[in-house]
């Protein structure tokens, strides 16, 4: 891919999440396309607090590329909605739409400025669909990470920046996933692959190599998309 690492050379990104899973290899796939990465998990920044995306940010310097890859589902698990407190609901928006709100609010200013950007949000299945956890926080602030990506899109445009969007299917990426997964059991599980057209999990490398793509000269005239890499589960 010579044309995405000519591309690559000189940019300078933030990709957040990057404790494990798919934020571990987008960092690698951007690092192999000689993009000089900064990698943020919540151990380096609380990103749901603008005081400490500021600081992050302004340390940082300039941003070429921003990924949004920060969120979860805080710890949580499905309880009918009467039982959801007002923390339980804020918990879970705020790790993972405050967080891209925020971190797209900084890195702005300066695309804006310099005429070029790449933000790419990496939101879920779950916000096209529905939670496989029942956690209604987490499927209304997926949903609202494309939203905001598709506003973000028309927003920026005129100034050379690009905002897209991946919903990821079920890829087993972090202590999470590979628990939801145990739980299902042999028949459970089986059920699972067999809803996937492809009939594989995902891989965190399957996600790295769309946001590749959006980050790339190739994709640019492609913004405000959200596209579902998922093995083909959203055809069912």
């Amino acid at each position: 891919m010579d044309q995405q690492v000519s591309a690559g050379k000189d940019r300078v990104a933030v990709v957040t999440g990057t404790a494990h899973g798919i934020g571990a290899a987008i960092v690698a796939a951007l690092e192999a396309d000689g993009v000089r990465v900064h990698g943020v998990d919540k151990d380096i920044a609380d990103l749901t607090d603008s005081s400490a995306v500021n600081a992050f940010f302004g340390e940082v310097g300039d941003v070429d590329i921003l990924v949004n890859n920060a969120g979860g589902v805080v710890g949580q698990v499905h309880h009918p909605i009467e039982e959801i407190t007002d923390d339980d609901w804020a918990a879970v928006v705020a790790a993972n739409l405050t967080s891209t709100f925020l971190c797209t609010r900084a890195v702005a200013p300066g695309m804006k400025q310099r005429g070029w950007g790449r933000i790419v949000n990496i939101s879920s299945g779950a916000g096209r669909s529905v939670s496989l956890t029942g956690i209604q926080a987490y499927a209304s602030s997926k949903a609202g990470q494309i939203g905001f990506t598709r506003q973000m899109a028309h927003e920026l445009g005129r100034f050379g920046v690009t905002v897209n969007c991946i919903a990821p299917g079920f890829v087993l990426s972090n202590p999470t996933t590979i628990k939801q997964w145990e739980s299902y059991g042999e028949e459970g599980q089986a059920a699972l692959v067999d809803g996937i057209a492809v009939r594989r999990l995902g891989r965190p490398e399957d996600i790295a190599h769309g946001v590749r793509f959006f980050v790339s000269e190739e994709s640019s005239w492609i913004t405000g998309q959200t596209i579902s890499i998922d093995g083909g589960h959203a055809l069912f």
